[in-house]
């Protein structure tokens, strides 16, 4: 398919449908045991690790009040690796990582293009935000 076309079509496809309920559940899963239960980087494992892991709930306030989507998507889904987990993720790779099938937009409007588990797991890391 022609490249112009093809970025025409995803530019035009809705984002997709993101259930943070759903991303709940995965965090608790897949996230929780190192990120602790609220996202501050205090999880059980956090202590025995050589990288203290992120506060998950600053990443807006980090970004200068914008949630950096982009960032985010691509580190869990293992488009931009993290030294701190030794591999793009740790055991649960497989689960967020495969078919880049589904687009969610980005502050600029600009569609990225990831997995429906990723889409999920943003759409909670976003609503722990904090503001300030």
């Amino acid at each position: 398919m022609n490249r112009i076309l093809f970025l025409a079509l995803l530019a035009a496809a809705p984002a997709a449908a993101q259930d943070a309920d759903i991303g709940r559940a995965q965090y608790h899963t897949h996230c929780a045991t190192c990120h602790g239960l609220e996202g501050r980087g205090d999880g059980p494992m956090a202590g025995v690790l050589l990288v203290k892991p992120v506060n998950l709930t600053e990443l807006s306030v980090q970004n200068g009040g914008t949630f950096p989507l982009e960032r985010v998507v691509m580190r869990i889904d293992g488009r931009e690796p993290l030294v701190s987990h030794g591999s793009p993720m740790p055991v649960y790779g497989d689960f967020f990582e495969g078919a880049f099938d589904v687009p969610v937009k980005a502050p600029s409007g600009q569609p990225v293009l990831t997995s429906q588990p990723v889409v999920d797991l943003v759409a909670y890391l976003r609503e722990i935000q904090r503001l300030e």
